[in-house]
């Protein structure tokens, strides 16, 4: 097997030809539906109501209330996420009587919890917001504490050795080595909510790419639909780009 790296440019030129090649078949496969119920899906078609919708001013609203649902619900995961997987992965006893119920929780789906969200938090966003800070909070948990965990025990003892404070050691060297972790359980968070979020914006609110999409199956507009999915997936990788610009940047 070669395991030389072939170079960048290389590599997001194979990444473009397969992105060409993809919608090639899929211009192919729509010359071949016969006329019907079918060539709603086609390229062609699917397009042109993409191109018609990223020029209406209600999509933006509805991607604006996803994002902000999906920005408030990573929120929440990281603010208890972070300090969580701080303590377990410095405190063994914490780790030891964490480790089976955080191993329990994250194996349940989140979508799960819908009924008991919505019958406790009401009908709207309180229950999208607990629903996806749930999702994104246990790959964020358990890469910060991993980070923790890898942190250099020689760089801990000679800070104890020079009186450093628990707060300096955490600032000055637990933090810049666990940050490249929390970065890599947020790009996994951004994943996991993206995909909880269109079935949890079905919940009753009447704004966000999931209810755009269960309005437009009621209108039986299956080209919209169609381009919404496309518009869901841009964005996902959109914000997967984001968080990986981030990493390089923190890297360097």
């Amino acid at each position: 097997m070669n395991n030389i790296m072939m170079p960048n440019w290389k590599y997001h030129s194979y990444g473009l030809f397969g992105l060409i090649g993809f919608f090639c078949l899929w211009l192919i496969a729509g010359t071949a539906i016969p006329e019907g119920f079918f060539q709603q899906f086609t390229l062609t078609a699917t397009l042109t109501k993409f191109l018609t919708l990223i020029q209406d001013s209600e999509t933006y609203t509805h991607i604006w209330m996803s994002i902000k649902r999906v920005l408030v619900g990573l929120g929440i995961a990281l603010l208890i996420g972070i300090p969580v997987g701080l303590l377990i992965g410095q405190n063994q006893k914490a780790d030891a009587l964490t480790s089976q119920i955080f191993q329990f929780l994250r194996m349940i789906s989140p979508l799960s919890w819908m009924p008991i969200a919505v019958m406790t938090l009401g009908v709207g966003d309180k229950p999208i917001y607990f629903l996806l800070a749930f999702a994104a909070i246990w790959p964020i948990i358990l890469n910060t504490a991993t980070g923790v965990k890898k942190v250099d025990p020689q760089l801990l003892k000679l800070a104890h050795s020079l009186d450093a404070t628990p707060r300096e050691i955490l600032r000055k060297i637990i933090w810049p080595s666990v940050l490249g972790q929390v970065l890599v359980g947020l790009r996994l968070a951004i994943g996991i909510v993206w995909i909880v979020l269109v079935p949890s914006e079905m919940l009753g609110v009447s704004s966000g790419l999931g209810y755009f999409i269960l309005d437009a199956r009621d209108r039986l507009d299956y080209t919209e639909l169609l381009s919404i999915i496309l518009i869901i997936g841009f964005i996902g990788f959109v914000l997967d780009r984001l968080v990986i610009t981030l990493q390089k940047h923190m890297a360097v």
